[in-house]
């Protein structure tokens, strides 16, 4: 059944069936034994208690009789969920993409001379491919033209692109534009050395695939120090897409309840997996603080997640970032739900020295005349969003007089900050103590 043509049997359309009230009586009435397909019916069942009634009575009445309905799990109102079995339609497995990409080689020529060319093309789609239905892969690659010489890099782009769309339409994630490297990493040699250590262990081309995945990782710290700089440096180094859960948008209302709205934030990341998730700010949508100002929200939330982060099969990378670490539920934090956790905090003189090099390099200044050691040695603990905006300062201050740069603008726009170590000193202090001996330092030296 559906709103345009009612019933359908034996290619027989009952028009006066188009009502979903009608459409239910005509079912009630019928001998069994018979299946009914709805297509439309939860569009209409959430605030209709004359449908979920006859739906009750349907159930209770029907003998040798089933009733089927088409719709989103979320959609289901909470009277009719013992009258239901929910099924969720799985994606396509490995070997059902394989076998519809070999028989679309005969369908698409363009398609059949790219593998042609490149014996492993076809092992490569098979990845890129992963999370998207079987007809948004052959609308994808029919979309083709079918003359044109296509490379293999060309095919993988537009269905990684498809992949985004899927993004965007969720609502509730961004996808995250990605051009970072480590080159823009200054310090941090501990995380650096996490991420080196597990390409060796897992290898890269197994991580970039998607078949041997890190579980995930929570760096927390001070605000402006690289959190979210590394996050994006994980997901290029491994080349696998970056999307951004906002929990606030979670919490908004807006794709419904809070944990139907992190349920379907999680069907979607595995829907595009492999892929790096990130969570900023973590601390915003499950805190020791929220249980006590959302209440069974906050709860369910916290259940759903440790639940998803423990039962995933998908190769989901979950890179979190918090800058409040001990606001977390102990749950959370327990060994086994991230594979590590770190803490940054202000650079040290070294690595101060290293982001003054790079940021210098982004506004295209020669560093041959400045002292940079003098720089990075300045009394003021200041962070790299805090170096970055001195760096800023200075490069406007000698395009606005037309000339080059020069240490004296640097010392200047140096001497006009007010860094965050000073501001907020406490706060950081506090920080500082809280991850001494309970996180790894992103930089230094520890016991590897």
């Amino acid at each position: 059944m559906d709103l345009h043509r009612g019933f359908i049997r034996e290619g027989v359309s009952f028009k006066e069936t188009v009502d979903p009230l009608v459409a239910l009586d005509f079912a009630i009435a019928q001998p069994g034994p018979i299946i009914f397909l709805f297509k439309d019916l939860s569009s209409f069942w959430e605030n209709n208690p004359f449908i979920i009634r006859k739906l009750k009575a349907f159930a209770a009445g029907a003998k040798l009789k089933s009733l089927i309905v088409i719709g989103e799990e979320e959609a289901l109102p909470d009277r009719l969920r013992e009258d239901f079995v929910i099924l969720y339609q799985g994606l396509p497995a490995i070997a059902e993409i394989k076998a519809h990409l070999e028989s679309l080689k005969t369908l698409v020529p363009s398609l059949a001379r790219s593998c042609a060319a490149d014996s492993e093309l076809l092992g490569r789609l098979v990845v890129a491919t992963q999370g998207l239905y079987l007809p948004d892969v052959e609308r994808t690659i029919r979309a083709f033209n079918q003359s044109q010489v296509v490379s293999g890099k060309e095919i993988i782009q537009v269905l990684f692109e498809t992949k985004q769309q899927i993004i965007r339409k969720s609502g509730i994630m961004d996808f995250v534009a990605n051009d970072a490297d480590l080159d823009q990493l200054g310090g941090m040699e501990n995380l650096k050395y996490w991420l080196e250590r597990r390409e060796k262990a897992f290898g890269l081309d197994n991580i970039s695939s998607g078949a041997k995945m890190p579980k995930g990782m929570l760096v927390m710290g001070i605000s402006g120090c690289g959190k979210s700089l590394f996050v994006k440096v994980i997901a290029a180094q491994w080349h696998l897409p970056l999307i951004r859960l906002d929990m606030a948008v979670v919490y908004g209302g807006s794709f419904g309840s809070p944990e139907s709205s992190l349920r379907k934030a999680f069907r979607t990341a595995e829907a595009i997996a492999p892929c790096v998730l990130w969570i900023d700010e973590i601390e915003a949508g499950i805190s020791s603080q929220g249980f006590k100002a959302e209440g069974g929200a906050a709860s369910r939330v916290l259940g759903s997640f440790l639940t998803w982060m423990q039962e995933k099969k998908a190769p989901v990378f979950l890179a979190a970032t918090a800058n409040a670490i001990e606001l977390l539920p102990a749950e959370v934090l327990r060994k086994g739900r991230f594979d590590e956790i770190f803490y940054v905090g202000l650079p040290d003189e070294k690595a101060r020295e290293e982001i003054f090099r790079i940021h210098m390099k982004k506004q295209n200044i020669n560093p041959s005349g400045i002292d940079l050691p003098m720089l990075a040695s300045t009394p003021k603990r200041l962070s790299g969003a805090e170096i970055e905006q001195v760096v800023k300062s200075a490069a406007f201050e000698a395009l606005a007089d037309k000339r080059p740069v020069v240490e004296q603008d640097f010392l200047v726009a140096l001497s006009r900050t007010v860094p965050l170590s000073v501001t907020m000193a406490e706060q950081i202090k506090s920080i500082d103590a809280w991850a001494y001996k309970r996180a790894v330092p992103a930089s230094g030296k520890y016991n590897r």
